[in-house]
């Protein structure tokens, strides 16, 4: 018979050990546009020999496992690719892609065809993840992703007892997620080019620093631990306005806080995201000149003029340009494999958002010219989350012309983050996504 794709669904399960799935719950990967489980490479090398017309043997190199994956954002699938990319975080004890991380979080993918024969691929990790949004053709947000695994094996039972070891035979195949994927309509774009007047300063104990994320902002002690002052000893939500939020740090004790350019009335979520040093003295008197000033971008709330309306199309792109490190592996069964990506160390992240747009003004054209930063823009998903990108430079700017067409404008623009200590560059991206699978 021939083999059919609409036969083939796929599954997800977390990873606590890289490679080492605990087979226990499965969760729907969601609608699958692109993917090949067993997208498997042997490398070899050639051994050749006088008097021979080719190679007399093949060294058997490492094995090197690729999973190409490209999904519509519907379920949860979406979001755990989109989250490993940034990095997982549980601060608040709310699993989310907090901030950009140093470490690898992986996935089990475990790919069904109806009817039998089951492909399970270990040690997932998002390499390249890009969000792609097309307001002019339609179609649903989609999410692709160029992924590595540990090992791959295939079963008629899905019970992998050979070198995986691991028996999916008795778990439940989880349901397709029943809520159609997300629509461009479903997601805004909204970029701070009202500057950065307004916002507030925070003075704490000394060496004390505090960060600033999409969902959070939370205090810490010079060591790294959270401050037990700062809302006692919790990140605080940032889903009150500045004078609010200035008003509840000022309370705190050991820590001082007031609002800066009149912008007590705008939302603490536009805060600039980053780390700042708030610990120059022992004291909270952020009247000394001592205080971290922390600025908001004004005018990006719903319906404010800073919502771009104008938008073609939309490509958030996180390439971790991971680096690989083969080395010889033992199975559950015993056996040994050589594998390429035995272990993966995570590389440089480099985060652009690519957008095509209606030629209506001059302000990204501006920027473009006058070398200046766009210090926040957002990607809004509605009830599904969001994603910050802040301290943005536009590299590439184009806006070609045609008889009788339409003006667009076409532009890349590359995030750093922001602030004046530590890793502050982990806030080039920030999110308020929920890694919780469901």
């Amino acid at each position: 018979m021939v083999k059919l794709t609409q036969n083939i669904q796929a599954a997800y399960e977390i990873e606590s050990t890289y490679g080492s799935p605990p087979g226990s719950n499965l969760y729907h990967l969601g609608l699958l546009d692109t993917f090949d489980p067993r997208q498997v490479e042997r490398s070899v090398t050639p051994v050749p020999s006088l008097g021979q017309s080719t190679d007399t043997h093949h060294a058997k190199g490492p094995l090197g496992v690729t999973l190409p994956i490209k999904v519509a954002c519907q379920g949860t699938g979406w979001k755990q690719l989109l989250g490993r990319a940034i990095g997982e975080s549980t601060l608040a004890s709310y699993k989310h892609g907090n901030k950009l991380t140093n470490t690898v979080d992986s996935l089990a993918i475990l790919a069904r065809e109806t009817g039998g024969d089951f492909t399970l691929v270990t040690g997932v990790v998002p390499n390249e993840v890009t969000i792609a949004v097309d307001y002019t053709t339609g179609g649903f947000v989609t999410c692709e992703a160029t992924c590595t695994g540990y090992f791959s094996l295939d079963e008629s039972d899905a019970n992998f007892d050979g070198f995986l070891g691991d028996d999916y035979s008795g778990v439940n195949f989880p349901a397709a997620p029943s809520a159609d994927p997300l629509l461009p309509t479903d997601v805004s774009v909204v970029a701070a080019l009202g500057g950065l007047a307004k916002g507030l300063s925070i003075d704490g104990p000394a060496g004390s620093y505090v960060e600033v994320g999409e969902k959070y902002i939370a205090a810490y002690n010079a060591n790294g631990t959270l401050n037990s002052d700062f809302n006692s000893g919790a990140p605080k939500e940032l889903n009150v306005n500045i004078a609010t939020l200035s008003s509840a740090i000022e309370g705190y004790s050991n820590w001082g806080s007031a609002v800066l350019g009149g912008g007590g009335g705008e939302v603490s979520k536009n805060l600039q995201k980053g780390i700042y040093y708030t610990g120059t003295d022992a004291d909270d008197d952020e009247t000394d000149g001592s205080a971290a000033s922390i600025f908001a971008g004004v005018n990006m709330s719903d319906g404010g003029p800073d919502v771009i309306t104008s938008l073609k199309t939309a490509t958030l792109k996180i390439a971790n340009n991971n680096t690989p490190i083969s080395g010889k592996a033992t199975g559950d069964d015993n056996t040994t494999e050589f594998l390429l990506n035995n272990k993966i160390s995570r590389g440089k992240a480099d985060i652009t958002l690519d957008i095509t747009m209606t030629a209506e003004n001059e302000n990204f054209y501006d920027l473009y010219v006058r070398g200046l930063n766009i210090p926040l823009m957002r990607l809004d998903f509605g009830t599904e989350g969001s994603i910050a990108l802040t301290n943005g430079t536009i590299t590439a700017f184009s806006r070609p012309l045609t008889p009788g067409g339409e003006i667009v404008d076409t532009m890349s623009i590359k995030f750093r983050g922001a602030g004046n200590y530590n890793n502050y560059s982990a806030y080039a991206i920030s999110s308020d996504i929920t890694l919780t699978p469901s």
